[in-house]
């Protein structure tokens, strides 16, 4: 799921667990944030472009601080966003399913009523 965002802007834990991981990936800065307690094997949130403050280990509430959108402009034309996804293992889901919300859906390429 994109999200718009500046960069500088803070980006929080979706929902309580640990950060399992903080750094690059393919050289775009990234945290995982594992949820123990949520199945075997355990959901993971991922957050990209993100630049880590919490350090690998710490153990964070919904909501808390886990590091910044840096600028990117590679995933999102045109703009910066924050990329957030949602993994059991190595298959991703709905991230929204966190929250019991209904599924997600994509637009046409250039918005709503546009092919």
């Amino acid at each position: 799921m994109d999200l718009a965002a500046a960069p500088g802007a803070e980006v929080r834990a979706a929902a309580a667990g640990v950060v399992t991981f903080s750094g690059l990936v393919a050289g775009r800065p990234v945290v995982t944030v594992t949820h123990p307690g949520s199945g075997s094997p355990p959901l993971r949130t991922t957050y990209l472009p993100v630049t880590g403050t919490a350090p690998v280990g710490t153990e964070v509430p919904a909501g808390q601080v886990i590091g910044r959108l840096a600028p990117d402009g590679r995933h999102c034309p045109a703009r910066d966003c924050l990329h957030w996804g949602l993994l059991r293992g190595g298959r991703y889901l709905d991230p929204l399913a966190l929250f019991g919300a209904g599924a997600a859906r994509l637009l046409p390429l250039g918005g709503a009523g546009r092919t």
